[in-house]
């Protein structure tokens, strides 16, 4: 009998950035996800009273606490991006190699910005809370 034929593999592939941009996809997602309980965390110190929230913002204003934050906000501007992305490539938009390639460019500048700019805003603009 002979042995079914193997799917390619990443290294039977050139790397390039779009490549990146989807593996990255999939990890923000993983990230996201892990980052879920978090989320749950806050929402029930918030309904709780405020001695539940001061302890969670005790543990989240550290320096391992801030780490994961923006962990979470990077994880997460980039997997929103590159859903955009993924939503044009859903109406039949933007298929072709070149096009690929722009939005990719397109995606890693806007979460990079996005970055910048939201960590500017949270960490260092003096009106974080």
């Amino acid at each position: 009998m002979r042995a079914a034929p193997l799917s390619p593999h990443l290294s039977a592939y050139r790397f390039a950035y779009t490549m990146a941009l989807s593996i990255g996809h999939r990890i923000s997602g993983v990230c996201l996800a892990l980052g879920l309980p978090v989320l749950v965390w806050w929402l029930m110190a918030a309904a709780a009273d405020e001695a539940a929230y001061g302890r969670l913002i005790e543990v989240l204003s550290g320096w391992f606490g801030k780490l994961l934050l923006l962990g979470w906000l990077a994880a997460f501007l980039l997997h929103f991006f590159n859903g955009i992305r993924h939503l044009f490539w859903d109406a039949g938009l933007g298929f072709e190699r070149h096009q690929a390639r722009r939005s990719a460019v397109i995606v890693a500048v806007a979460v990079v910005l996005a970055f910048a700019a939201c960590t500017w805003l949270l960490f260092f603009s003096g009106n974080a809370p």
